[in-house]
C-alpha cells in the first residue's frame, strides 16, 4: 500500500508541477501580450494618413493671448471606438506631439502661440489611426491689448486689477457662453487643497488653512451649475433650474483698498419672475470682449448692493472639464 500511495504521489506531483509550468508559461504570455500591447499603444504614429471623418467644434475665428482653447472631437459616422488622443505642434516644419492625459473627445489647453496646431486623432482596438479631423490653427490677435492671462507686462497688469478706464470695453453675455460648474465640490471635497498649498508655497501672505477659509467664504453657493445660451441664463440648484432672459446693463469699475481695481459687466433680468435674481455681474479678470475661461458672478436684486460684495464671489469653470484640468489651471495662473 505505501508503495503505491509513493507511485501515486510521484505521478500526482509531477502533474501539478506540469500544470504550473504550463501556467506560468501562460501567464508570461500574458504578460508579454500586455507589454507588447502597451509598446504599441505608445509607439509613434504617423499624423495625416486616416480620412478625415472627424469635425472639431469650439473653434474661435481667434483667441487672445492666454485664452482657454476649448474644442470637442466629433466622429462623422458611428463607430464602436472611442480611444482618442490629441496632437499638437508650434507649426508645420515641427513634429506632432501627443499631449498628456487628454484621450477622448475633449481637448483643453492655452492660447500660447500664433499658429500653433491640434489635430484629433481617433484609434481603432490595434491602435491603429482610424479617422482624423483636418489641422486646427490656432490664431492670436490681441487686438493691441494685453491679455489677463498673457505672459507680457501689461496683460499681468490688467490681470491684477492695474488698468486705464480708455482700456475697458462693453462685452456680450456670448462671452460666458456654455455650462458651467461651480468650483465649491472641489473645494468640499478636498481637490483644491492642493491649490491652496501651491499659494501658500509662492506666497508669505496666508497659510494653507488660511487659504482654504478664504476661499470657502469665497466659494460658497447652491447654485451648483449655470448655463448661458444666448441671452438665457439658467441657474442649477441641486435638481431645480430656473431660467430667465438677460440685457446687457452696462459695466462698473471698483476701487479696491489694495489699491488695484476690477471690472464688473453687468446684465439685467427682462421680466422679473420669483426665484431669479434681478441683477448678474460678471467679473473675470478681463476688460474687453474674450472668451472667458472662468468667471466670478455675483447675484442679487440691489445693483448698488452686490458692488459692494466683495468677499463672496461664487466661481465657474467650464463643466466638461476634470478635476485635474480645474487644478492645473488654477495653479497654472
Amino acid at each position: 500500500m505505501r508503495k503505491i500511495w509513493g507511485k501515486r504521489f510521484s505521478v500526482l506531483l509531477l502533474s501539478l508541477l506540469f500544470i504550473m509550468g504550463c501556467q506560468s508559461a501562460d501567464d508570461n504570455s500574458e504578460e508579454g501580450a500586455n507589454a507588447e500591447e502597451e509598446n504599441d499603444h505608445n509607439h509613434e504614429v504617423e499624423i495625416g494618413d486616416a480620412p478625415e471623418k472627424v469635425n472639431i467644434n469650439g473653434v474661435s475665428d481667434h483667441y487672445h493671448t492666454g485664452d482657454l482653447i476649448k474644442l470637442t472631437a466629433e466622429l462623422e459616422e458611428d463607430s464602436e471606438f472611442d480611444h482618442w488622443h490629441w496632437y499638437i505642434r508650434d507649426s508645420s516644419s515641427d513634429e506632432w506631439e501627443a499631449v498628456p492625459e487628454l484621450d477622448d473627445t475633449k481637448f483643453f489647453g492655452d492660447a500660447e502661440t500664433d499658429g500653433q496646431q491640434i489635430i484629433a486623432v481617433l484609434f481603432n482596438d490595434n491602435h491603429e489611426p482610424y479617422a482624423q479631423s483636418e489641422v486646427i490653427e490656432v490664431v492670436i490677435d490681441d487686438h493691441g491689448h494685453g491679455h489677463s492671462h498673457a505672459h507680457d507686462e501689461e496683460s499681468e497688469q490688467i490681470y491684477n486689477g492695474y488698468f486705464e478706464d480708455e482700456q475697458v470695453e462693453d462685452r456680450t453675455l456670448g462671452d460666458w457662453e456654455g455650462d458651467w460648474q461651480s468650483v465649491y465640490p472641489l473645494h468640499q471635497n478636498g481637490t483644491l487643497d492642493e491649490v491652496y498649498a501651491h499659494k501658500a508655497e509662492e506666497s508669505d501672505d496666508m497659510t494653507e488653512e488660511e487659504y482654504k477659509d478664504y476661499y470657502e467664504t469665497g466659494y460658497v453657493t447652491d447654485v451648483n451649475r449655470i448655463v448661458i445660451n444666448g441671452n438665457e441664463v439658467t441657474f442649477f440648484e441641486g435638481e431645480e433650474e430656473q431660467t430667465g432672459e438677460y440685457q446687457y446693463d452696462g459695466y462698473e469699475i471698483l476701487n479696491y483698498e489694495a489699491g488695484n481695481r476690477g471690472v464688473r459687466f453687468i446684465f439685467k433680468l427682462d421680466e422679473e419672475s420669483e426665484g431669479l435674481p434681478i441683477y448678474i455681474q460678471f467679473s473675470d479678470h478681463s476688460i474687453f470682449p474674450t472668451d472667458s475661461g472662468h468667471f466670478h458672478l455675483y447675484w442679487g436684486d440691489d445693483r448698488q448692493a452686490l458692488l459692494e460684495e466683495v468677499e463672496h464671489w461664487p466661481t465657474y469653470y467650464p463643466s466638461e472639464m476634470s478635476e485635474e484640468d480645474i487644478v492645473h489651471e488654477m495653479i497654472a495662473h
